[in-house]
């Protein structure tokens, strides 16, 4: 074996060996309980976002529709390729949480989205909505 080959395995298992001690010092400098205590607050904001947005969309029902069509699809997506949830007929009074653009409908683009019991998306086309015009989504 020459002198060469000898010095570079013998530089790489130093460097090899260097490494694995720096390896406790790179442990110790994880964030310890304190600093694990300031990031929590942050996260449990956000749950309590999350209850509070939860809390006023299921309670809250600001804005009301009336269903114009006889049989109204009311979908999983603002679009009419996307699964059909459930319908409504003619007359229903709905409870919209708010609009957003989506696929034109006869002209129309908009989209609601309805809170009776569950969660889905009506054209707003055949909604005709009573009092104030539903927030953006």
């Amino acid at each position: 074996m020459s002198l060469r080959t000898r010095l570079s395995i013998a530089t790489a298992a130093g460097l090899l060996a260097a490494r694995g001690r720096r390896n406790p010092r790179r442990r110790a400098r994880r964030p310890g309980p304190e600093r694990r205590e300031r990031q929590r607050p942050g996260r449990e904001r956000q749950r309590q976002r999350q209850r509070q947005w939860s809390a006023t969309a299921t309670t809250t029902s600001a804005y009301k529709g009336v269903v114009t069509a006889d049989t109204l699809a009311l979908r999983s997506a603002p679009n009419r390729g996307s699964q059909i949830i459930r319908f409504a007929h003619r007359g229903d009074a709905v409870s919209i949480f708010c609009k957003t653009g989506g696929e034109t409908v006869q002209g129309n683009p908009l989209w609601y989205l309805l809170t009776d019991g569950t969660w889905a998306w009506g054209a707003a086309r055949y909604i005709d909505t009573i009092g104030p015009a539903p927030r953006w989504c």
